[in-house]
């Protein structure tokens, strides 16, 4: 399944603006996933919004609501949420520019690839890539994407750039109170030889196919002994009463586990594992609307 944007705009340097994509640089299919499933029936675990006293309810009849006061709530419309203008939910802007050791590992959130959205916005891309590379600093900007405003970091990376959102300052927990309590005294000098030669010995590039996720690589195993046993217990779910209550987001667990196995024989066809089992069923409120018609 191709890659889907997860935010479009501009971006911009000074006068500069240039269309772009940006796209999560992560992925969690490889990784097993459960569905919660009733043991005496067989069938998968639902959610429902529910009110006490009121019992399910229409998720159209949903607010926001911004406790001012205990439990006093200022209810918020969703239409005027998205009706706050902000430049940034199109706009990235380049506004600073530091170094990219300046800023603190603790910072940084969730990196996203940023790529030109056509071969006209290319060449202005690579003059920003390059100038980043050649100057080695990190543009700083902001944007908003999902209901949010990031701080980003844009940097080089490989043929293209790579954007991190950052945490903000007051989103920073002070160590200080988890810290006090360890002594501030040099430790013992023969003790630190032996570590500092531990660590050289260690020393060596970052290669992150070096490390394997061996919980995962175990559960999978596990899963694949227990699906070739006859004596395992099996269920199969009839989903297909009742609506599903919304929220479900479920990744077929076979579908992914056989892929997973796929690609670590060398077999894999290099397509990203596509996800199944979303929850598409339709709102009690165009039940109730088709009950009033």
């Amino acid at each position: 399944m191709a890659a889907r944007p997860v935010w479009k705009g501009q971006l911009r340097l000074s006068l500069v603006s240039i269309p772009v994509e940006m796209y999560s640089a992560t992925k969690t299919g490889a990784r097993v996933s459960f569905r919660q499933i009733h043991e005496p029936s067989g069938k998968s675990v639902r959610y429902q919004k529910t009110v006490p006293g009121v019992g399910p309810v229409d998720a159209g009849d949903i607010m926001k609501g911004y406790e001012y006061e205990k439990d006093q709530y200022l209810l918020i419309d969703p239409d005027d949420i998205d009706e706050i203008k902000l430049e940034t939910k199109k706009t990235l802007e380049l506004v600073q520019f530091v170094d990219a050791c300046e800023i603190p590992p603790l910072y940084f959130d969730k990196p996203y690839y940023l790529v030109p959205t056509d071969d006209l916005a290319e060449d202005a891309y690579r003059v920003v890539r390059d100038a980043l590379r050649s100057t080695k600093m990190v543009g700083l900007g902001q944007v908003t994407m999902r209901g949010k405003e990031y701080l980003a970091a844009v940097k080089p990376c490989g043929d293209g750039l790579l954007l991190e959102t950052l945490h903000y300052a007051e989103e920073i927990r002070d160590a200080d109170p988890l810290f006090s309590d360890i002594e501030d005294d040099t430790a013992d000098e023969e003790l630190l030889e032996v570590a500092k030669s531990l660590i050289e010995r260690k020393a060596g590039p970052f290669k992150a196919d070096a490390f394997k996720d061996n919980y995962s690589i175990a559960l999978k195993e596990l899963i694949e002994r227990k699906t070739r046993s006859k004596s395992t217990k099996r269920v199969q779910t009839d989903d297909s009463e009742g609506e599903s209550g919304g929220g479900d987001n479920v990744i077929d667990l076979m579908a992914a586990l056989k892929q997973s196995l796929a690609k670590a024989d060398g077999k894999s066809s290099g397509k990203s594992a596509s996800k199944s089992g979303k929850a598409n069923s339709k709102t009690s409120k165009t039940a109730a609307k088709k009950k009033s018609a």
